[in-house]
């Protein structure tokens, strides 16, 4: 069950992170981005998902639930921003790591849906 929730969030936040690139790939139809606007609201809880389920399952796939606890590191940046004791290592951490939003969503994406099959 705890997969099934970490697969569902994975291309959840896939699609919420590399929104940019497959907005591309899908022209003119703005199919990703009505997926994006339904996802958004839950642009937290997606992210705070990836993190506690990837660190529960880390021993099953070490690689992959890196990208999924990077994953959800991004999605939270706006709520770690927040935190008063460690807020600012973390906001400098997620700085570095923006540039690649795009690549760690498409790798989410293809991550999800790996771990379907």
């Amino acid at each position: 069950m705890m997969g099934f929730l970490l697969t569902i969030a994975n291309i959840s936040g896939g699609v919420l992170l590399g929104l940019a690139t497959l907005d591309k790939w899908d022209g003119e139809r703005n199919f990703f981005n009505k997926i994006a606007r339904v996802l958004a609201p839950f642009q937290t809880v997606i992210g705070g998902a990836l993190i506690v389920l990837a660190i529960l399952k880390f021993w099953n796939a070490p690689l992959l639930n890196v990208a999924s606890i990077l994953g959800g590191f991004l999605l939270l940046t706006h709520v770690i921003g927040k935190a008063p004791a460690f807020g600012d290592s973390l906001k400098k951490l997620s700085d570095k790591l923006m540039p690649f939003k795009a690549i760690i969503g498409i790798g989410l994406i293809v991550v999800g849906v790996l771990s379907i099959f």
